[in-house]
């Protein structure tokens, strides 16, 4: 996970984005403790959020079970949803499961999300969704079936985890070319400098996850 600050029309902002080369972006715990640490110091300074997204999701396996990947995961999630500085979203390749939804996500109170053409928005990749389907035959390793699962692959891409599905649905805001994203990232958060939020919830603060 990459947090960084930096400044867009000579504003401070606050960047955080997925690190492909390591676990291929996958959240791990670490990176978890260290985006929910971030969010919380740029909301306490007002300083907007940018989130640059490509995650496979959260990181699978024992060992982050073990060391609380739930709990941890959940402060993440409870940083993001309790800040209410202005957020921007660009998803520049894969965009998974619970992974995606933390990072960002318009669901979870972003402002403004916008994808490449590379993107892949989805529950589960292409070849995590096919393995599982594969797996119901008797032998996975058939050529037969790896055509069905080429097949499965190329159509899933296709018509299930395409942006412009996403963009249809209202999970994101626009598909965008690659060398739109300065100027864009410049008119969102010019838009939203004065963002105004709703009536807060007669509360004092969320339930952070202990």
């Amino acid at each position: 996970m990459i947090t960084a600050f930096a400044r867009v029309d000579g504003h401070p902002v606050g960047v955080i984005a997925n690190q492909p080369m390591v676990l291929s972006g996958a959240i791990d715990n670490e990176a978890s403790d260290k985006a929910a640490s971030f969010i919380r110091f740029c909301d306490s300074y007002n300083l907007p959020l940018v989130f640059v997204v490509d995650t496979p999701g959260a990181m699978p396996g024992v060992a982050e079970e073990k060391g609380g990947i739930i709990k941890r995961g959940g402060r993440f999630f409870n940083a993001i949803v309790e800040a209410d500085v202005p957020k921007v979203t660009v998803i520049i390749r894969k965009a998974y499961g619970g992974g995606y939804a933390v990072m960002g996500s318009k669901q979870l109170s972003a402002d403004l999300n916008f994808a490449w053409p590379t993107a892949r928005i989805a529950v589960i990749g292409a070849e995590g969704a096919a393995q599982l389907l594969v797996k119901r035959f008797p032998d996975p390793n058939a050529p037969e079936v790896q055509k069905i699962r080429d097949d499965f692959i190329e159509g899933y891409n296709l018509n299930m985890a395409t942006p412009w599905i996403a963009a249809e649905r209202g999970y994101i805001d626009a598909v965008i070319q690659p060398h739109e994203t300065r100027l864009l990232l410049r008119k969102s958060l010019r838009l939203l400098r004065d963002k105004q939020n709703g009536p807060k919830v007669q509360r004092k603060h969320g339930l952070l996850p202990l």
